[in-house]
């Protein structure tokens, strides 16, 4: 990777996972035209993984940097689709599903962990989105958050 995106995450120590590989039929992104439709991406890497539910087994700020790893993962998807053209990638729309108690009102507190990331790399033009943020009864391999993207490559 190279360019403004490469330098912005040097700037914030920030080191991108390896792309994950799904574990059942379907494909982690899929480019149709200018548009970007990456899979959903849970708060686990092979370094490290957020499980359990928030407002239970996890308090709210611990779900943030969950939301974060799964952007994190959302960004490693990206690159692989686009290699450096990731420098042209502008942010549509996140959908965050965040694994919770019915009770729990917090889900976007949580999912700004993804939110923040994309404004802090991409600024402000190219970083906000739109969104959704819900709380689910549960998540695949009980990650705490899990959230899917769309990016347009301009």
């Amino acid at each position: 990777m190279a360019g403004r995106i490469e330098s912005r995450l040097q700037e914030l120590g920030i080191t991108l996972p390896k792309a994950p590989v799904p574990k059942a039929n379907y494909v982690p992104y899929r480019r149709s035209g200018n548009q970007i439709f990456i899979s959903g991406q849970v708060s686990a890497t092979p370094e490290t993984s957020a499980k359990g539910k928030v407002g239970v087994d996890l308090t709210v700020e611990e779900g943030y940097a969950a939301a974060r790893l799964c952007g994190l993962n959302i960004l490693a998807q990206l690159h692989a689709a686009v290699g450096d053209d990731i420098d042209r990638a502008k942010a549509i729309k996140l959908g965050g599903f965040v694994n919770a108690p019915a009770d729990f009102t917090g889900p976007p507190a949580v999912i700004n962990g993804a939110s923040d990331l994309m404004v802090e790399l991409f600024g402000d033009d190219a970083g906000k989105h739109s969104r959704f943020a819900v709380a689910v009864a549960s998540l695949p391999g009980g990650a705490a958050v899990e959230v899917d993207a769309i990016f347009e490559i301009e």
